[in-house]
């Protein structure tokens, strides 16, 4: 788990991390959080003569952010948790904003990292899935269900290879990190073998990995161009493990988007910008959120 305090203009006040004991059961989890968010209060009180104002939290999976319940989290045992009032009781009555944990980064990256000033945008980082946030104006569009952006599992290669959604040939099958490391790990033999090994023998100029970074980027590019045809976003912010690979990821994307569009306008493609820190400044954001809607009720 990654925590922060964070100012009104989304400036990173103090920064911690904590085991978030999973070995322990989903219930060992939510006490972490209650615990490492009273630490939290506490530093700020000695640290600033104040504690927080209000309180965001970010979590993985299925996130009904209005009744502020974390409905489902597979990997963290979780069904139907309600996060912010148990947060909120353990805060004293603070306020405290629920959000998705890929789009509550998305949300800082579109306002304060690599997406600000852009008014239409949308954050994809590629690591064990693939997820998206679709920004509008500053504000990130959950979608009636509160999955919108899910765009890993917009089937790219039909037939093809099984996801654990049902599907076969989803983007994130294909195109995320993990994706790249089994490809990757199964051409060159070694069954240690990840993305940021395939990415160096790209760079090294190895023709099997140059074989498997290209396919991974032509099923990215087709996933972006379908994107792009939807959403028209001014600018498309890639993150996660793959793009720690930089421009070996960057050039040949950017080329494979602009060889695939037609009459779409051309957005542009950058890297994220506030890596492991967004979720935390996006938390600090939707707090702040909350206070400004909370004033101007």
């Amino acid at each position: 788990m990654k925590a922060a305090l964070v100012g009104p203009d989304g400036e990173l006040l103090h920064e911690a991390r904590r085991d978030t004991g999973r070995d322990r059961g989903p219930d060992a989890v939510v006490a972490s959080i209650l615990d490492f968010a009273d630490a939290l209060r506490a530093h700020g009180l000695a640290e600033f003569g104040e504690q927080a104002a209000a309180a965001g939290v970010a979590v993985p999976g299925i996130v009904d952010t209005e009744k502020g319940v974390a409905v489902y989290a597979a990997n963290l045992g979780w069904s139907d948790v309600p996060l912010r009032d148990m947060l909120t009781a353990r805060l004293g009555g603070t306020p405290v904003a629920l959000g998705h944990d890929v789009r509550t980064g998305g949300l800082a990256e579109g306002r304060i990292g690599a997406g600000r000033g852009a008014d239409r945008f949308l954050f994809m980082p590629l690591g064990t899935g693939i997820a998206g946030a679709i920004g509008i104006n500053g504000v990130i569009e959950p979608g009636a269900h509160g999955s919108a952006g899910e765009i890993g599992h917009v089937v790219i290669r039909p037939g093809g290879i099984p996801c654990g959604c049902g599907q076969r040939g989803c983007l994130e099958r294909l195109a995320s990190a993990s994706a790249v490391s089994l490809a990757w790990a199964e051409a060159s033999g070694d069954p240690e073998a990840d993305a940021a090994d395939c990415a160096r023998a790209v760079a090294a100029g190895d023709p099997r990995a140059v074989a498997v970074w290209q396919e991974a980027v032509d099923a990215l590019a087709d996933g972006l161009v379908m994107a792009v045809t939807l959403l028209d976003p001014r600018t498309l912010i890639i993150g996660g493990g793959l793009a720690e690979a930089g421009e070996t990821l960057f050039t040949p994307l950017r080329a494979a988007v602009e060889e695939r569009v037609t009459f779409q306008k051309l957005p542009t493609i950058v890297p994220a910008a506030l890596g492991d820190t967004a979720g935390c400044l996006g938390a600090g954001l939707l707090a702040w959120d909350l206070l400004a809607t909370e004033v101007s009720a």
